[in-house]
C-alpha cells in the first residue's frame, strides 16, 4: 500500500507544478521582483490558501478517519486520491489580459522550481517512509495529504526559489546579451537619442522617428521596449548589420534608481529629452524627488558637447534645465505666452492651440531663429502637443527646418492605444487609450470623449495604479473630472476603483448611470449590448491582471 499513498503524493506534487507554471504568468507580470509579487499573493487570502483545497483537504481528512474502521485501506487511498485530485485540479483563470510568454528565462525558472518541489516531496516522502506509522490507515493519509497541501500552497516560494536558484545562470546570460549589443552599437555606431519621462515616452519617441525619417533613417525601439534587456533585444535582432540607420531612438524607462544609468552606459546617448516627472510609478519611487533623481540619469550620462531638451513647463524638468549641463540646453513650452519668454528660457514655444475631432492646430515658435510656422495633426489629446514640440526640438537641432517639421507633423498618427479613435461597423465610436493612465493624460483623454457631442459618451476604466499615496486622491479626481465629461461610467474592479465612484458621486453623477463590474469582458459586452450609432466609448487604461479582482 506505500505504492498506493505514493500515488496520492503524486496527484498532490502534479498540482504543485501545475501550480507553479501558472503563477509563472502572475511573476512574469510583476518582473519577477519577488517582493512585489509576494505583495500580490499576500493581498487576499483566496490567492495563497485557496478555499476549494483547503475544503477538499479537510472534507478528506474527515472522511478517512471516519471510515478507519472500515476494512481494508483500499477505500482511504481512493479517497485521498479524489480529494487530492479536487484540491489541486486548477480553477478557471477567467478573463486573461496577459499570457505568460515563455521565454528562455522564464523556462528556465520553471525548470527549476519543478525540481525544486519534486526534490522537497522526494526528501519528504523517504521520511515518512521510515517513520514510525502505520503502513496504512487514516493516521497515513493524513500525513501523506497535510504535507501535500503544504507543498501545493508552498507553489509560489518554489517559484521564487527557482528564480533564485537560476540567478547566476541568468547573470551569464545578460552579460553575453549586453555585450553583445554593446559590440552592434560600436559596429554601426547611429547617432543615440534617449528619451525618459514619467510618461509620454512612447509617444514622443514615435513621433520623433516619424519626423527625422523625413531625411534621415531612424530606428526607435520597438512598442514600449524601455528596460535594458528590451533595447537588448532590440538592438541585437534590428540594429546588428544595418550600418544604414542614422539614428537610433531609445525609450528609457525605470522602476529604481540606476537604471537609466545602466542604459545610457550601452548606448551612449548624445542627445537626451526628458518629458515629464510625474506620480506614474510613484509606489515604487517613493516620492517625485527621486523619480526626478532617476530620469536625470540620462543628462547626467550625456557628454559634454550632448544636447539636452527639456519640458519647461513641468516644475522638476525645468530645474534639470536650470542645472546647466550639458552646455547645449533646449526647452519647450505650450504654456508660455511666445512674446514674454523669460532670459533663459524656453526656445520653442506652442502657441492658438486649438482642438476638435480633426485633431490639433497650433502655432509654433522657435524665438532663437524668430520664426513661426503653423502646426496642423490629426492627433488628439492637448498633451502631444508637448510631445511633439520636443520631437520638434530634436529634429530642428539635427537640421531639419522648422517648416519641414510641420510637414512631418501634419502626417503623425497615434501610438498604439494612445488615443487611437476609431468607428465600429454599427457606428459606435471607439477612444483606445488604453495603454496605461496618467492624470494628465486621463484628462486629457476625457476632454476628447466629450467632444463628442451627439449620443452617450461612456468611459470604462479600471483606473490608474502604482501612484503611491497619490493614489486615492488622484483617482478620485478622476471620477470628479468623469463627471463632467461622460454621461455613462463603467468601472472595472470594485475595491481599486472605490476613490472614482466616490469623485463621481461628490460630484453629482447620476447613480443610475455607474456600473461597476468584475471585468474588461463585462464592460464590453455592456455597451455592444447598450449603446447604438453615435454614442462613444473611451477605453481608460487597462490593468494587468494581478489588479484583477
Amino acid at each position: 500500500m506505500s505504492i498506493a499513498f505514493l500515488i496520492v503524493s503524486l496527484v498532490w506534487l502534479a498540482g504543485t507544478c501545475f501550480r507553479i507554471y501558472r503563477q509563472a504568468r502572475f511573476y512574469q507580470i510583476e518582473e519577477y521582483m519577488s517582493a512585489r509579487y509576494l505583495r500580490w499573493i499576500f493581498a487576499q487570502r483566496e490567492r495563497w490558501l485557496p478555499t476549494r483545497s483547503a475544503a477538499a483537504w479537510f472534507g478528506g481528512l474527515v472522511i478517512g478517519f471516519i471510515l478507519s474502521e472500515a476494512p481494508g485501506d483500499l477505500l482511504i487511498v481512493l479517497i485521498g486520491m479524489v480529494t487530492a485530485g479536487i484540491a489541486v485540479w486548477p480553477p478557471d483563470e477567467g478573463e486573461i489580459k496577459k499570457k505568460f510568454r515563455a521565454t528562455p528565462r522564464a523556462k528556465r525558472m520553471i525548470g527549476a522550481a519543478f525540481a525544486i518541489a519534486i526534490v522537497f516531496m522526494l526528501i519528504y516522502w523517504l521520511i515518512i517512509s521510515k517513520a514510525v506509522l502505520p503502513e496504512m490507515g487514516a493516521l497515513r493519509l493524513a500525513v501523506v495529504s497535510f504535507v501535500g497541501l503544504l507543498v501545493f500552497l508552498a507553489a509560489p516560494l518554489f517559484l521564487i526559489a527557482g528564480n533564485l536558484l537560476m540567478t547566476p545562470v541568468e547573470a551569464f546570460f545578460r552579460r553575453r546579451f549586453i555585450n553583445q549589443a554593446r559590440q552592434v552599437l560600436e559596429d554601426v555606431h547611429p547617432n543615440v537619442i534617449g528619451i525618459t519621462g514619467s510618461y509620454g515616452k512612447t509617444s514622443t519617441k514615435t513621433y520623433l522617428a516619424h519626423v527625422l525619417n523625413g531625411r534621415y533613417k531612424t530606428y526607435p525601439t520597438p512598442k514600449s521596449y524601455n528596460t535594458l534587456m528590451g533595447l537588448c533585444i532590440a538592438i541585437n535582432n534590428d540594429i546588428a548589420n544595418d550600418h544604414s540607420i542614422d539614428y537610433f531612438i531609445a525609450e528609457m524607462g525605470a522602476y529604481i534608481p540606476g537604471e537609466i544609468e545602466r542604459i545610457c552606459d550601452l548606448t551612449h546617448p548624445s542627445i537626451g529629452i526628458v518629458i515629464e516627472v510625474g506620480p506614474q510609478h510613484l509606489e515604487r519611487f517613493g516620492t517625485l524627488e527621486n523619480t526626478a533623481l532617476a530620469k536625470y540619469e540620462l543628462i547626467k550620462a550625456l557628454p559634454p558637447d550632448g544636447v539636452g531638451i527639456f519640458n519647461w513647463d513641468n516644475a522638476y524638468v525645468r530645474e534639470m534645465y536650470e542645472r546647466g549641463y550639458p552646455a547645449t540646453r533646449i526647452a519647450i513650452s505650450k504654456e508660455i505666452d511666445p512674446a514674454h519668454i523669460p532670459s533663459n528660457g524656453p526656445r520653442f514655444v506652442a502657441s492658438k492651440i486649438s482642438e476638435s475631432l480633426d485633431g490639433l492646430v497650433f502655432t509654433v515658435t522657435d524665438t532663437q531663429a524668430d520664426a513661426s510656422e503653423q502646426f496642423t495633426t490629426p492627433l488628439l489629446g492637448q498633451h502631444n502637443v508637448t510631445n511633439i514640440l520636443l520631437a520638434t526640438a530634436a529634429a530642428i537641432h539635427e537640421g531639419m527646418s522648422l517648416r519641414d517639421v510641420a510637414w512631418r507633423v501634419s502626417g503623425l498618427k497615434p501610438a498604439e492605444s494612445r488615443l487611437v479613435r476609431e468607428m465600429t461597423p454599427n457606428g459606435i465610436t471607439i477612444i483606445n487609450d488604453a495603454y496605461s493612465a496618467n492624470p494628465i493624460g486621463a484628462v486629457q483623454a476625457l476632454r476628447v470623449l466629450a467632444m463628442h457631442t451627439n449620443g452617450k459618451r461612456l468611459l470604462i476604466t479600471p483606473g490608474m495604479v502604482e501612484l503611491g499615496s497619490m493614489m486615492e486622491v488622484e483617482n478620485r479626481k478622476l471620477g470628479e473630472s468623469a463627471a463632467q465629461y461622460a454621461t455613462d461610467v463603467i468601472l472595472v474592479g470594485e475595491k481599486q476603483t472605490a476613490p472614482i465612484k466616490n469623485g463621481l458621486m461628490s460630484a453629482g453623477f447620476p447613480a443610475e448611470r455607474l456600473r461597476v463590474v468584475d471585468t474588461l469582458a463585462e464592460s464590453v459586452e455592456w455597451y455592444r449590448s447598450n449603446l447604438q450609432a453615435g454614442d462613444t466609448v473611451l477605453f481608460l487604461n487597462d490593468l494587468p491582471d494581478t489588479y484583477s479582482t
